[in-house]
């Protein structure tokens, strides 16, 4: 994965660090502090911590080639790679936490490169739950008193998932929405051919934390394709819960690469965790299974 590089870096300026102690332990020992032993053996401790410091240095340097080269390839392959995939599809996103203007022009200036029209639906998650509105809202439905209890949070979430991306009227959806929501926008009547979901929020704990791992369970499972996306700089990834979920993942979706694997998934490509952290084990981007329809 290309974040190796940075890895690779922090260990050459350890190994640095290292040889300027040890240098020092050197300088010490001159002035009478160890043997001649002891200074010979650092002496030789110093040489290997120098060879282990420029192997990392050349190491961190093919890599940022690699990427370099890699970034080059993509950016001349995308139009091909993207172009036409999701003509007439029909694309949500859904945020846990507020709408975050960036993330949203990321993904939309994907799906507009695919052919797309943009989102036809946007879903803002209100985190952490309330659940004492929550509770009032489910008791004032005699409907939904299945529902009723923290015990039922992972159902609750699950269903609430699945409505979500259900074309028509939603019970379970109108009638939460208001304590659930804090933004909506789109056309609910028709479904939909896929979901892309951005946690813009803190992790979870307790009851929420419950809820979402639902909430993402019912998008992983409601026979489209499900994507979690963030991007390389996030400071604390919803990889691993979007996984459990049963969604696909894209780690980078700032990048080039990103927005092409997001293309490609939401068109129907191998499910997988794709990107250039540790936790995109799939690769890269997936494998495109079919040409694409034409330019845009």
């Amino acid at each position: 994965m290309f974040d190796l590089r940075y890895h690779v870096a922090s260990l050459a300026a350890v190994f640095i660090a290292l040889i300027v102690g040890i240098l020092i332990g050197v300088g010490l020992s001159g002035r009478g502090f160890v043997s001649d032993s002891e200074r010979q053996l650092l002496n030789a401790r110093s040489a290997d911590f120098q060879q282990r410091a420029e192997a990392a240095e050349a190491r961190a340097s093919a890599l940022a080639a690699s990427r370099k080269a890699a970034d080059s390839f993509v950016a001349r392959a995308y139009p091909t790679l993207v172009g036409g995939r999701l003509r007439g599809k029909r694309i949500a996103i859904v945020f846990v936490g507020s709408a975050d203007a960036d993330l949203r022009a990321a993904v939309s200036g994907a799906l507009r490169d695919a052919g797309a029209p943009g989102f036809a639906r946007l879903r803002a998650l209100r985190v952490p739950l309330d659940t004492q509105r929550l509770a009032t809202a489910i008791r004032a439905r005699p409907a939904l008193a299945p529902y009723d209890g923290a015990q039922h949070l992972d159902e609750l979430g699950r269903d609430f998932g699945k409505q979500l991306l259900l074309g028509g009227r939603s019970p379970l959806v109108e009638a939460l929405a208001p304590v659930l929501l804090e933004e909506r926008s789109g056309n609910d009547r028709k479904p939909l051919d896929g979901v892309v979901v951005v946690r813009t929020a803190g992790p979870q704990s307790g009851v929420s934390a419950r809820f979402l791992q639902g909430l993402y369970t019912g998008l992983g499972r409601a026979g489209i394709p499900a994507i979690g996306v963030e991007t390389t700089g996030a400071t604390a990834s919803a990889v691993t819960a979007f996984r459990r979920g049963g969604l696909s993942t894209v780690d980078d979706v700032d990048q080039r690469t990103g927005r092409a694997a997001l293309v490609l998934l939401l068109a129907g490509g191998a499910r997988g965790d794709y990107g250039v952290k540790a936790t995109a084990e799939a690769g890269i981007i997936p494998p495109a299974t079919a040409p694409a329809a034409g330019g845009g």
